[in-house]
């Protein structure tokens, strides 16, 4: 069957398409088994094309950014993994207004907007990951978020037509949006204001700073694991855990930042998950808080995530 599907989207893409890829390879985590069969198209033509040859095949379809804010499973992912890696970069410019394709990497969309004395954006400066996954997960930093001055975002529904809905129709909220599992984000614009170079370079260099200062940008993780709860921050609940530098494996909580979980070696994904249900329910017995994640598990079963999600 595999086989078969693969035949059919390299007769109508360009697509590369891999058999039993490890997505290890593919994260930041540096984490997870095998893709049972993992798709890299070239352009939005061959996204459309391939997403319809795994639907009509009835097939599981699992999209794949960066390959940050995630935690995959040694076992892998069954069905098709479409990755976005190396498609849907473009990033214009016109005016106050910002359009970029949701494959494109945050990073680059803060500097282009910066470049621009483009205001609103640079708060996000450091922040992991495609715009595709930010939108989903509404991303913010220093009191700034993705969604606060989106206009509207493009995207392929699970009907797999084709729609432009504007923000009035999303519900974003800390770390949460309204989109579906089954919405592919293609695009999204942005309407944003112009400022003074020295405004947008102070809240640049900021952020950059405070990450460079307070993160393990040199280790390998999937960014902030939990979501802060209300009036909290998740990284000081762990740290008064006395979780700080707590390790099973190459599985290790961040001595810089409790809430950063790092692959300090060869970590398995079995390690990562008990060491974040260690963290999980520490802090719910010391101090009767449940901590949701911010990362999302992809490839586990249902059992060995219980609680957790």
């Amino acid at each position: 069957m595999i086989k078969n599907i693969v035949n059919k989207i390299n007769s109508k893409t360009s697509s590369l398409c891999l058999i039993d890829e490890p997505l290890k390879k593919h994260t930041t985590y540096g984490i997870g088994g095998p893709a049972e069969l993992m798709i890299f198209p070239k352009n939005k033509k061959d996204l459309i094309n391939a997403i319809q040859i795994i639907n009509d095949n009835k097939m599981e379809l699992t999209i794949l950014g960066s390959g940050s804010n995630v935690l995959i499973s040694d076992n892998g992912i069954k069905g098709a993994v479409i990755s976005l890696k190396n498609t849907l970069k473009n990033i214009e410019v016109s005016g106050n207004n910002l359009y970029a394709e949701c494959g494109a990497m945050l990073g680059k969309i803060v500097k282009l907007a910066v470049k621009n004395n483009l205001i609103g954006l640079e708060n996000l400066n450091g922040v992991p990951g495609t715009l595709g996954g930010a939108l989903i997960m509404n991303a913010g930093a220093w009191g700034g978020e993705i969604s606060e001055n989106l206009v509207c975002v493009e995207l392929i529904n699970s009907k797999n037509e084709l729609k432009k809905i504007p923000k009035n129709e999303i519900d974003f909220s800390y770390r949460k949006s309204s989109f579906t599992k089954n919405d592919i984000l293609l695009s999204a614009d942005f309407n944003l204001k112009k400022a003074k170079d020295d405004i947008i370079s102070e809240n640049f260099v900021k952020a950059q700073t405070g990450r460079k200062n307070s993160q393990p940008l040199n280790k390998r993780s999937a960014g902030s694991l939990f979501k802060n709860p209300k009036n909290n921050s998740a990284g000081k609940l762990i740290d008064e855990a006395g979780l700080k530098g707590y390790s099973i494996g190459d599985a290790k909580i961040s001595e810089k930042h409790a809430n950063f979980f790092i692959n300090d070696g060869k970590a398995s994904s079995n390690d990562m998950l008990k060491l974040i249900k260690k963290a999980h329910d520490t802090v719910k017995e010391q101090f009767s808080i449940k901590l949701e994640l911010e990362v999302k598990l992809m490839g586990f079963k249902e059992n060995e995530i219980e609680g957790l999600c």
